[in-house]
């Protein structure tokens, strides 16, 4: 039997609030998130007012909790220690305004000092990704929630030369192992990564025939989706691109999530207007629509 491909990436809508695939979900056991990804809070460009607002519109939505995809702050990777800081700080402040529980998920730009300007020092205790394992958490975990099993990954891997890229490292697969053993083949899964697993990106707004850099795309994302072969792996949650894509491969939806910031506070981008991804899971499926929650670029 042949198996079917279907690819759904969504390039642009007058009204983003309906932009989705709006199935009524009705069990019982049915609840909804928030998925916020590429934040990039600061103190410039009124970003505190708008991920204000943001938070602002989940509340009235009132989901079960908020997963955040990454790029919770500006940088890190370049800044000085203060300024790190205090972008950790003012995230820290800022989504407190939340009525519901946060899951992080690590971006790249969480990561402090491995790009050569910021002067970091390597024997900083929050070098690296330690900075944002020290103030929110582990990079990588799981949780359970009405029957669904989510996975947040760690996706980004220093390569120790001033840069970055999409990966999946060899502790967390050997960790994702053993948590699939501990699991029902039949409990819905779902992932959480900041760097796309698999994206259109590059050939919608490149060029049909462009590959994908491996700052862009988990390049090793095949072996690690491998894994889920048996499993009941439904939606992979995907950050970084400030774009919205459905990918539908093999029962998987590969989702890339918009962007609160859009443009980094600086308007919309490639047609997205700043918002969140609000799903509705049932016992075992979900439906999703990206909500554009109004704002405006501040003059």
């Amino acid at each position: 039997m042949k198996k079917v491909f279907t690819i759904l990436l969504v390039v642009s809508v007058t009204i983003l609030s309906f932009l989705g695939c709006n199935r009524d979900i009705k069990d019982k056991d049915s609840f909804s998130i928030a998925f916020m990804a590429d934040i990039h809070i600061q103190p410039e460009e009124n970003a505190v007012a708008g991920f204000t607002q943001a938070l602002d519109s989940v509340n009235k939505l009132n989901p079960d909790f908020i997963l955040t995809g990454g790029d919770l702050i500006m940088d890190a990777l370049g800044q000085s220690y203060g300024r790190a800081d205090s972008l950790y700080n003012l995230y820290m402040e800022v989504i407190k305004k939340s009525n519901e529980q946060v899951y992080n998920t690590m971006g790249n730009h969480e990561i402090y000092g491995i790009y050569k300007r910021s002067s970091a020092d390597p024997t900083n205790p929050e070098y690296g990704e330690l900075m944002f394992e020290k103030r929110l958490g582990k990079s990588y975990y799981v949780f359970e929630h009405k029957g669904w099993k989510f996975i947040i990954i760690n996706s980004i891997e220093d390569t120790k030369k001033g840069k970055y890229v999409g990966k999946v490292d060899t502790a967390q697969i050997s960790w994702i192992k053993s948590e699939l053993k501990n699991t029902n083949p039949s409990t819905p899964i779902v992932l959480s990564t900041h760097i796309p697993f698999i994206t259109a990106y590059t050939q919608k707004y490149g060029g049909s025939t462009l590959p994908n850099d491996s700052s862009l795309v988990v390049y090793n994302s095949k072996e690690v989706i491998n894994l889920f072969n048996g499993y009941n792996l439904k939606l992979v949650l995907q950050g970084h691109l400030h774009t919205v894509e459905d990918i539908y491969i093999d029962g998987i939806h590969f989702i890339t999530g918009g962007a609160v910031s859009g443009r980094w506070w600086k308007g919309s981008n490639q047609g997205f207007e700043e918002g969140f991804m609000y799903i509705s899971f049932g016992t075992d499926d979900f439906s999703w629509r990206y909500v554009d929650y109004g704002w405006e670029i501040q003059e």
